[in-house]
């Protein structure tokens, strides 16, 4: 019992001093604007056949800024051969501090195919945190499901 109490102390404290290192170099990441790219995926293959198994695609704009508001400019949804698909936003949408945006394809939409994305434009009156830009894929058939999220990266910034 005493010897059990005395090895999770041990690794408590190594988690503990081994994670400040980490901890330290973290940086709050902002900026005023950016162009940011989120890949997507229509569907994927699967099976020896190479099956296609469609997903239904969402895309999140989180303003992770507590004081300050975003706003998207554009969300463009391109296909794998860089066509543009559809221009999501007719006019600019201002995001609220901590506030979410969503852009939705349905699983019956493959038009962006295997190596769909979007190219998304957000600005801020000044520097501000940079927002959580991600795409969540889910599919579920035939008692079976996948789950994914991409990232996107930013390939421009003001």
């Amino acid at each position: 019992m005493r010897s059990t109490l005395l090895r999770l102390l041990t690794a408590a404290v190594a988690v503990a001093v081994l994670s400040l290192p980490a901890l330290a170099g973290r940086k709050l990441n902002v900026a005023s604007g950016q162009t940011v790219y989120v890949p997507i995926y229509s569907y994927i293959y699967q099976g020896p056949k190479g099956k296609p198994y469609n997903l239904t695609c969402l895309l999140s704009i989180r303003n992770v800024d507590s004081k300050m508001a975003i706003t998207v400019t554009s969300v463009r949804y391109f296909d794998g051969n860089g066509k543009l698909v559809k221009d999501h936003f007719a006019k600019p949408v201002v995001v609220p501090p901590l506030a979410t945006k969503e852009v939705f394809v349905p699983e019956r939409d493959i038009s962006g195919g295997s190596g769909g994305n979007f190219i998304v434009r957000w600005q801020a009156i000044d520097d501000t945190a940079v927002p959580i830009i991600q795409a969540v894929m889910i599919g579920t058939a035939s008692g079976q499901g996948i789950s994914f999220v991409c990232d996107g990266v930013a390939i421009e910034e003001d």
